[in-house]
């Protein structure tokens, strides 16, 4: 394996397409693709236009573009709601800005809203999630987003996750009434297919998925959709422009009532530029995955934990579950939290290495996500986990 000429041994991902453990794996036909627009050069503006359409008819949202990651879209994607298509404030960020407050959930903060620091954003926290903390049942409330509103505020951010409350539609409507967008961080909320369209359907202005978690893309892509006017301020910030004005021509995909007469400078999402390879691989894998459907997906999930299961074999005292949904997980419970983290050592110390989800280690739990694990892998795994979780 090409890893071996660099001194690097290949690992087995039973944790899912975590970044630190290099994502999951891609359906030949993605790397197959990514290799043939490897063989090619583009204008990449076109080939932003041509994923506009991908993305639009996985969407429904009205214009979007591939970018380096849920991360980047999430940059990008608060520069857009900062600038618009005001060249000035492009060029402005991330200091010189008009606009550089967004307001969310005290609940929904995570390692991940760091993206719109990065784009010369500070949050405003609002609620008290005594629901989490134990002392009572409230959240954030609607009205609370409302009395955050400033002259200085950019945006809404919204954090998809089963829990999160205020419900989408009603950080919404006191959103939009105060002349705001709001952009939704759905980086792994898909499965189910259904979600590529249900936060625009909410009334979301912008959303951000990864590109490299169950969609099957390149681990450094991601998708940043919505409103045409702000995916196109998104695109201008990240194209590289260093060309004659006269020679730039929007495509009809971005086109849009506003868009700039005079081209920005880079933008600040420069860095965070996407390659064609990245874009093909994204695109054709996207299309897969609407392709499957959510049950065919699912089974093919279950089988790998069905192989993994059978490989291991029956343990003394252990009750293997395999848990139902769009992305099946085995559970195996250990008598404690000391336990699943000696199996976790255990297991990270076998040759090959098994990563698990560190997630439920504390419940006690040995977490294995069918995601990034490869067919050759499945009989691997079972016998590492007898051989670790019997000790």
């Amino acid at each position: 394996m090409i890893y071996e000429q660099f001194g690097v041994t290949p690992i087995i991902n039973a944790a899912g397409t975590n970044t630190r453990l290099s994502g999951g794996m891609m359906h030949p036909e993605v790397t197959a693709a990514m290799a043939e627009a490897a063989t090619a050069c583009v204008d990449m503006l076109q080939l932003q236009a041509a994923a506009s359409r991908v993305i639009a008819e996985a969407t429904g949202a009205e214009a979007g573009i591939v970018t380096a990651g849920a991360s980047a879209a999430l940059l990008l994607g608060a520069a857009a709601c900062v600038a618009r298509l005001d060249v000035t404030q492009m060029n402005g960020l991330p200091i010189r800005i008009d606009r550089d407050q967004f307001i969310m959930a005290r609940s929904q903060r995570n390692m991940y809203d760091r993206a719109l620091q990065a784009a010369g954003c500070w949050i405003e926290e609002v609620g008290i999630p005594d629901r989490f903390s134990g002392a009572g049942v409230r959240d954030a409330e609607p009205e609370d987003f409302a009395a955050a509103v400033s002259a200085r505020s950019a945006g809404v951010l919204w954090v998809a996750q089963p829990w999160s409350e205020p419900p989408l539609e009603e950080v919404v409507r006191v959103a939009h009434e105060a002349g705001l967008p709001v952009m939704v961080d759905a980086a792994a909320q898909v499965p189910p297919a259904s979600n590529l369209r249900r936060f625009i359907a909410q009334g979301a202005d912008l959303v951000c998925f990864s590109g490299g978690k169950a969609i099957g893309g390149p681990q450094s892509s991601g998708i940043l959709a919505g409103r045409r006017e702000l995916v196109c301020s998104a695109l201008l910030q990240m194209l590289d422009l260093d060309l004659p004005a006269e020679q730039f021509v929007l495509p009809p995909e971005f086109a849009c009532e506003g868009a700039p007469m005079r081209l920005p400078r880079h933008g600040i999402g420069r860095s965070s530029k996407v390659g064609k390879e990245e874009v093909v691989g994204l695109l054709v894998a996207l299309r897969r995955f609407v392709a499957e459907g959510d049950e065919p997906r699912a089974d093919r999930l279950r089988s790998r934990l069905e192989a993994v299961l059978a490989a291991m074999g029956a343990l003394p005292g252990l009750m293997p579950e395999i848990t139902s949904g769009p992305v099946p997980m085995l559970l195996l419970r250990l008598a404690d939290a000391a336990a699943a983290r000696e199996a976790d050592a255990r297991l990270r110390a076998h040759r090959p290495a098994v990563h698990v989800s560190q997630g439920r280690l504390r419940e006690g739990i040995v977490q294995i996500s069918p995601l990034a694990l490869a067919e050759r892998d499945l009989s691997t795994l079972g016998q590492a986990l007898r051989a670790n979780l019997q000790n």
